[in-house]
C-alpha cells in the first residue's frame, strides 16, 4: 500500500459512472431558479485513465484528483482527494424537470440512514426501472460544471477546516453545517458590498423594530435567493448525500409566536428584494417559541434550545456592544435632568444576513443578546462574596433568555418590560451612531445636527412592543444631545410610524405606572410630559370635554394606574396603520376613534402580504415551475403577474397539471404523517386544514363541532356516500391559556374516537399536527385542499396563513374577516366559501344579546354534538373533562360559535359537493391562484416605502463580488444613481 493510503481519507466520495447506475427516481431541484424536481438519468462519460482514478503512468487509487481540478494532489491537501469513485463529467450542464419527490443518493451515505456516532457501511440505492427512467423528462435549467466543483470543494473544505471532521466520523449534522457554511460563503461578499454601498450612498435607512422575527430555516431560502439551489443540489448529490435530508436537520429560528413575527420575517425578505436600505432589529432569544409535545392528548411544553448546536448564519459583533441602563433615579443638575445610579446590562449584537432575490443585495437583521458587564454586582460585594456575584450575572443575562409565548395576550411582567426597553435602547444607540458616522467603517461622528434625522431615518414599530422607543429617543435628544423639547418632539414624531396588529382588548399593552417608575424613572417623567402637552392640545380643541380627555389620555386612572402604550404610539408617530382594510376601518372608527378625529390624515391601511420566495418557490416547487412554464419566471418578483393565469382556467392540460401537482404534494405529506404520527391516511381524501395559534377567537371549537357532526352523520347512515376528509388541526396554545389547552385536549379526544371507529374507516380522519412551526407549514400548506379561516367577523386583524393557502392552490372556507374580505374581492366571492355573520350582524347580535341556548335548542345536530361532549362520549374515563368548555360555550362565549354553526355546516356541505367534481374544483383553485398576486409582501412593502417611509424601492442590482463595482451603472444606463466608488 502507498503512503497516501494511510493519510486522512477524503471528506466525501464524488460519484462516478458506477454510481450513476444506481440512481433512484425521486426528485431534486427545479428548472431555472424555481424549486425542486426530478432529473433524467444521463449516460456516464466514457472512462479515461484519469477518470478511473489512475495517474498517467500508473499510480495508486489514492492519488486520483477530482475531475474538475486537473492538478496533482499536494501534501497537506488530502481533504481534496477523491476516493476510487471518479466524478461524473456531464458536458452540457445539468438539466432539471418539475415536480416529483427527491432522489435518494446512490452509493454513499444517506444523511439520516445512520446514528450520529459516524457512518455505517455504504448503502446501495436500487437501480431505476425503465418505466421510472421514462418518467424523468427534462425541462430547462442549466448549472455550470465549475460552479458545482467549487461548491464541492467548499463543502469538503468546511468539513475539514471548520468542523474538523473527516468522513469516518462526520455525522449528518456535520454535513448540514458544511453545506450551510459553503452557502454562507456566497453571501459574505455580497453582504459586505451591500453595506459598503449603503455607507457610500448614504440612503435613507428603514429600521423595522420587532420583539419577534419568526424566521424558520435559512439554508434553502438562501440558496433560492442567491440562485444556487440547482448547483448545490447537484454538488450534494455527487457527494453521495440527500440535500432534503440535510435541510431537515436545520433547527427553525422560532423567535416569534405566530403572524406578527412571521410577517416581520416576510418583510425583511421583501425589503432586501426591493433594494431598500433596511435593518431588522430584535432580540436574540436563547430559547424561542416552545416545542409542543402532545402527551395523552394534552399539550406539554419543552424548551426550544435552538442554539444548542450553534447557528451558522449569525455573526457576533462584540465591537458594537452597547450599554443599556435600568433602575436608578433622576437627579436635577445644572445641566438639566440626569438619570443616575443605574444598573448596566450590555447588549451584544448578532448579525444575520438577509438576501434579496437574485439582486445581490444582502441586508442585515441585528438581534441583541444581553451580557452582564465584568464588574456586575462585584462592586456591591465588599464582603467578598465573589462566587455569588459571578453567579448573579445570570440575572442580567436572563433578559434575552426566552421569548414570551403569548399571542394576542398581554402579560405585564417586569422581565418582559425589560426586554422591550433593552431592544429599544440598544437599537436607538446604534441608529444614532450610524446616522452620525461619515463613511464606511468610520467611528467618527460628523453629523451633530439632527434636523435631517427624519430624512435619513424611518423607524417602524411592529405593534406596541417597541413603544418605549418614543420616550427613549426623546431622552437621548433632550438629556444627552440637549435639543429643546419642541424640536426633539417634532423630529421624533416624523421618525416613527406604528403598525397596529390587534383589536382584542386583552392584547393591548397597558403597563402599571409603578413598574415603569421603578425600572425607567426618567422615561416615566418624559411620558407624563408627552401626555400633558397632548391633553393641552385636546383641551384647546374640545374644551370642557372631560370624558374625551379621559379616553385619550396616555395614563389610565382608576384602580392601578396604567400607561396605554397604543396611545403613546399614536401620539408619537406620523403614521398609524392597520393590516387589512376591514381592520384599519375598525381601528379608525372604533378602537382609536378619538385619535382619528384629531388627526385623520395619520391613519392608513397596509394590507399584509407574504413572500412568494418562501411560500411558493421554496415550499411548492412543482407549482412554481408549472406557473413559470405558462407565464415566465418574472412573477417571482412581481406576483401581480399571476393574473395572466386566468386565460388558462379552461385549459384541460393545465387543469390536469395543477391537479397532479396538488396530488403529488398530498402523497408526500401523507407519507410524512404516516412516518411521524403512525396514522395511515387516504391521499385522495380532502385535506381540510386548520393551522394557526389556538385561541377562542380563531374558533377551532367550531371546526371540532363540525367534525363531530360529520362523525354522527356517518354513524347514522354508514351506507350513504360521504366525501372522505382528513381534518388536520395544528397550533400552539400559550402555556398559561387554560381554555386553549382544553380545546387541544378536546380535538385529540374526538380524533381518538373517530380514528378508531371501524364503521368510519377511511371516510374521516382527524389529525392534531404536533409542534406547528414555519418548517411544518412549508410541508402542510402545499398539500392542503381546504383552508379554514373561520374567526368571528371583526376579530382577526388580517391573517397571513389565508394568503399562503390561496397562493398554494387551496380553497378557503371563511368568514368576512381580516384579509379574507380582500381575498374575496380579488377572486370573486363565488370562488371562496364565505359563510356566517358579517361585522354588522355581530354588532346587532351584541346589541340584542347573544343567547347560545337558542341555537342549541333549535339545531338538533348541534345539540347532539354538545350533548356528546358533555356526557363524556369522547372522554369515557373522565365524563366531566370538558364541562368547562361546554360551560364557556353556553355562558361566556365572546366569539359566538353557536351563532355561526349552522351556516358553517351548510357551507361545508357545499365544499364536499364541489370536491366531488375534480375539474370544477381545480378551475376554482386556478382562479384563486390567479387572484393572489395582491398578497405579496413586496406589494405591502412598496406601499410602506412610498406612503410612510418616503423611500423609493430600487431595482438596481449591486454587482456580485466577482465583478468590478462600477458595473452596476453599465447595466443600468438609465439609472440616476451616481457611480459606485471603490
Amino acid at each position: 500500500p502507498c503512503k497516501q493510503a494511510t493519510a486522512a481519507r477524503p471528506a466525501l466520495q464524488p460519484r462516478g459512472p458506477s454510481a450513476d447506475k444506481h440512481r433512484s427516481p425521486a426528485g431534486v431541484r427545479a428548472g431555472g431558479r424555481l424549486g425542486r424536481v426530478s432529473r433524467r438519468s444521463r449516460p456516464a462519460p466514457p472512462a479515461t485513465g484519469r477518470a478511473q482514478g489512475l495517474q498517467p503512468g500508473g499510480g495508486c487509487l489514492h492519488s486520483a484528483v477530482p475531475a474538475a481540478r486537473e492538478e496533482p494532489a499536494r501534501p497537506g491537501r488530502e481533504w481534496l482527494l477523491p476516493t476510487p469513485l471518479p466524478a461524473r463529467q456531464p458536458t452540457a450542464g445539468y438539466k432539471y424537470r418539475r415536480a416529483g419527490r427527491r432522489r435518494s443518493p446512490s452509493p454513499g451515505r444517506r444523511a439520516r440512514s445512520r446514528p450520529e456516532t459516524g457512518p455505517g457501511p455504504a448503502e446501495m440505492s436500487r437501480p431505476l426501472t425503465d418505466q421510472e427512467k421514462r418518467k424523468q423528462i427534462s425541462i430547462r435549467g442549466i448549472v455550470g460544471v465549475e460552479n458545482v466543483a467549487e461548491l464541492k470543494k467548499g463543502f469538503n473544505r468546511h468539513l475539514h477546516f471548520t468542523l474538523v471532521k473527516d468522513r469516518n466520523v462526520a455525522t449528518p449534522r456535520d454535513y448540514y453545517f458544511a453545506l450551510a457554511h459553503t452557502v454562507r460563503d456566497h453571501l459574505v461578499g455580497r453582504w459586505i458590498r451591500t453595506q459598503q454601498y449603503y455607507y457610500e450612498k448614504d440612503p435613507k435607512r428603514v429600521y423595522y423594530l420587532s420583539l419577534e422575527f419568526y424566521m424558520g430555516r435559512t439554508l434553502q431560502n438562501t440558496m433560492i435567493n442567491l440562485g444556487l439551489q440547482n448547483a448545490c443540489d447537484e454538488a450534494i448529490y455527487q457527494l453521495g448525500l440527500d440535500i432534503e435530508e440535510l435541510e431537515d436537520i436545520e433547527e427553525d429560528a422560532g423567535l416569534g409566536n405566530g403572524g406578527l413575527g412571521r410577517l416581520a420575517a416576510c418583510f425583511l425578505d421583501s425589503m432586501a428584494t426591493l433594494g431598500l436600505a433596511a435593518y431588522g432589529y430584535g432580540i436574540r432569544y436563547e430559547y424561542g417559541i416552545f416545542n409542543q409535545k402532545i402527551r395523552d392528548g394534552w399539550q406539554v411544553e419543552e424548551a426550544d434550545d435552538w442554539l444548542r448546536h450553534g447557528n451558522p448564519w449569525e455573526k457576533a459583533r462584540p465591537e458594537y456592544m452597547l450599554p443599556v441602563h435600568f433602575y436608578g433615579r433622576v437627579e436635577h443638575t445644572k445641566g438639566g435632568l440626569k438619570w443616575v445610579d443605574t444598573q448596566v446590562v450590555l447588549a451584544l449584537p448578532y448579525d444575520t444576513p438577509v438576501p434579496g432575490y437574485m439582486n445581490n443585495t444582502v441586508n442585515t437583521m441585528r438581534l441583541w443578546s444581553a451580557r452582564a458587564p465584568n464588574d456586575f454586582n462585584l462592586r456591591d460585594f465588599n464582603v467578598g462574596d465573589y462566587i455569588q456575584a459571578v453567579l448573579d450575572r445570570n440575572l442580567a443575562e436572563n433578559i434575552s433568555r426566552v421569548l414570551y409565548p403569548n399571542d394576542n395576550f398581554f402579560e405585564g411582567k417586569e422581565l418582559r418590560l425589560k426586554q422591550e426597553y433593552f431592544v429599544v435602547a440598544a437599537t436607538l444607540q446604534d441608529i444614532i451612531r450610524r446616522f452620525k458616522a461619515s463613511k464606511f467603517g468610520s467611528t467618527e461622528s460628523v453629523r451633530t445636527i439632527f434636523d435631517s434625522f427624519p430624512d435619513q431615518v424611518a423607524i417602524q414599530l411592529n405593534d406596541t412592543h417597541p413603544a418605549l422607543a418614543i420616550p427613549e429617543l426623546m431622552r437621548v435628544f433632550v438629556d444627552i444631545e440637549k435639543l429643546p423639547w419642541t424640536k426633539a418632539w417634532d423630529i421624533t414624531k416624523r421618525t416613527f410610524a406604528y403598525t397596529n396588529h390587534t383589536v382584542l382588548p386583552e392584547a393591548l399593552e397597558r403597563w402599571p405606572v409603578d413598574l415603569v417608575e421603578k425600572l425607567l424613572p426618567r422615561h416615566l417623567q418624559i411620558i407624563y410630559e408627552i401626555n400633558q402637552r397632548h391633553l393641552d392640545k385636546v383641551t384647546a380643541l374640545f374644551p370642557n370635554d372631560i370624558d374625551r380627555l379621559r379616553r385619550m389620555s396616555l395614563i389610565e386612572e382608576g384602580g392601578v394606574k396604567r400607561i396605554n402604550m397604543a396611545h403613546l404610539c399614536i401620539i408619537g408617530s406620523h403614521a398609524v396603520n392597520g393590516v387589512a382594510k376591514i381592520h384599519s376601518d375598525i381601528v379608525k372608527t372604533q378602537v382609536f376613534k378619538d385619535f382619528a378625529e384629531l388627526e385623520p390624515e395619520k391613519f392608513q391601511n397596509k394590507t399584509n402580504g407574504i413572500t412568494p420566495r418562501r411560500w411558493l418557490l421554496l415550499c411548492n416547487p412543482g407549482l412554481a415551475e408549472l406557473i413559470a412554464e405558462k407565464i415566465g419566471e418574472d412573477y417571482v418578483k412581481d406576483l401581480s403577474q399571476l393574473i395572466k393565469l386566468h386565460k388558462f382556467v379552461n385549459d384541460d392540460i393545465f387543469i390536469r397539471e395543477v391537479s397532479k401537482v396538488k396530488q403529488e404534494n398530498k402523497v408526500k405529506f401523507a407519507q410524512y404523517l404516516e412516518k411521524e404520527y403512525k396514522v395511515k391516511i387516504n391521499p385522495s381524501s380532502m385535506f381540510d386544514v386548520h393551522v394557526k395559534r389556538i385561541h377562542e377567537y380563531k374558533r377551532q371549537l367550531m371546526n371540532c363541532l363540525h367534525i363531530i357532526t360529520m362523525y354522527n352523520r356517518i354513524k347514522r347512515d354508514p351506507m350513504k356516500s360521504f366525501v372522505p376528509r382528513t381534518v388536520i388541526i395544528g397550533g400552539k396554545a400559550a402555556p398559561g391559556y387554560h381554555m386553549a389547552k382544553m380545546i387541544i385536549r378536546l380535538i385529540t379526544a374526538v380524533g381518538h374516537v373517530v380514528n378508531n371507529d371501524p364503521m368510519v374507516g377511511n371516510k374521516l380522519k382527524v389529525i392534531f399536527l404536533e409542534n406547528y412551526r414555519v418548517s411544518l407549514a412549508e410541508k402542510v400548506i402545499p398539500a392542503t385542499d381546504l383552508s379554514e379561516q373561520i374567526s368571528t367577523a371583526g376579530t382577526e386583524a388580517s391573517g397571513t396563513g389565508n394568503m399562503k393557502f390561496m397562493l398554494n392552490g387551496a380553497l378557503t372556507i371563511g368568514t368576512m374577516d381580516g384579509a379574507n374580505v380582500e381575498m374575496a374581492e380579488e377572486a370573486g366571492e363565488e370562488n371562496l366559501f364565505i359563510f356566517g355573520m358579517r361585522i354588522q350582524d355581530v354588532e346587532e347580535l351584541d346589541k340584542k344579546g347573544y343567547n347560545a341556548q337558542e341555537y342549541y335548542d333549535k339545531l338538533p345536530e348541534l345539540k347532539q354534538a354538545i350533548d356528546q361532549i358533555k356526557s363524556g362520549f369522547f372522554s369515557p374515563k373522565q365524563p366531566d373533562l370538558f364541562n368547562e368548555v361546554t360551560n364557556m360555550l353556553f355562558h361566556h362565549d365572546r366569539f359566538k360559535v353557536f351563532a355561526d354553526y349552522e351556516a358553517y355546516v351548510k357551507c361545508q356541505d357545499k365544499v364536499s359537493q364541489l370536491y366531488m367534481n375534480a375539474k370544477e374544483w381545480t378551475k376554482m383553485v386556478i382562479r384563486n391562484i390567479a387572484a393572489s398576486g395582491k398578497f405579496s409582501s413586496d406589494r405591502t412593502i412598496k406601499e410602506y416605502a412610498r406612503d410612510i417611509w418616503n423611500v423609493e424601492p430600487s431595482d438596481l442590482k449591486i454587482p456580485p463580488p466577482n465583478e468590478p463595482r462600477d458595473v452596476a451603472d453599465d447595466k443600468n444606463p438609465n439609472c440616476t444613481t451616481q457611480k459606485v466608488k471603490m
